[in-house]
């Protein structure tokens, strides 16, 4: 896999932060894996005191927040810790759901080796907002924005409203398959179908906060291509 430059990725910066577009399937941080590349390697070659200051899972791509000190990182993540960072998502969900500003607030427990479970005696507090953006035949782009910052939030709620997100196997979200949305698709003998996004549907859209410096900023994060793909098929053979 070919890795984009730093600094094609980068969306604003100044001297205490920048905001990066994250591709997918680059984590956040180091995996336990030792060799891969990942985004705080990545921003470290680019300024020596580089910190993440939250993850997104490897799949998921869009607006990712670092540190260039540590003085800005301990302001960010206290922004974060008080739920005062507005993140907004973008996801491909399985079906036709009509969300109007539905709040899911069902606390999550972490089993650990990456999995959580909904559990309302020992999970913690978890909230997002749902917005349905655009319908489609068979999915629905919807607009998530968390209150709080658990392991595969927005996934482990859309799933619990039988809205998994497309792709999203670990939740039961089916891939986009051509054949399954353009009428009279012919796929060619012995060639095996690949789905359209070859990871789950999930962007992170936007995010606002307070510079170091005192300024509010909102930076929002275009669509990587296999997203953008994604709805102008949807939009060309589902709507």
């Amino acid at each position: 896999m070919k890795f984009p430059k730093f600094t094609d990725l980068i969306l604003f910066e100044d001297d205490d932060v920048i905001v990066v577009n994250k591709p997918p399937f680059i984590s956040s941080l180091d995996e336990r894996k030792g060799g891969e590349i990942n985004m705080l390697r990545l921003a470290k070659q680019y300024t020596d005191d580089a910190q993440i200051c939250h993850r997104l899972d490897k799949e998921t791509s869009g607006a990712l927040i670092i540190a260039k000190n540590p003085e800005a990182y301990r302001t960010v993540s206290m922004q974060f810790e008080k739920r005062k960072v507005k993140k907004v998502y973008h996801a491909v969900i399985d079906g036709t759901h009509v969300f109007e500003n539905l709040l899911i607030d069902l606390p999550i427990l972490n089993v650990g080796k990456g999995n959580v479970t909904i559990s309302r005696q020992e999970g913690k507090r978890a909230e997002t907002w749902f917005q349905s953006l655009k319908y489609f035949k068979h999915y629905t782009l919807v607009e998530c924005r968390p209150v709080t910052g658990r392991m595969h939030q927005i996934r482990i709620h859309l799933a619990t409203q039988r809205a998994s997100i497309a792709g999203d196997e670990m939740y039961k979200g089916q891939p986009v398959f051509l054949s399954k949305i353009k009428r009279k698709y012919i796929l060619g003998k012995d060639q095996e179908e690949l789905p359209i996004m070859k990871r789950f549907a999930l962007h992170a859209y936007e995010v606002s906060f307070k510079l170091p410096s005192g300024n509010d900023v909102t930076i929002h994060a275009p669509y990587p291509k296999d997203f953008e793909t994604l709805l102008k098929l949807l939009e060309k053979f589902d709507s």
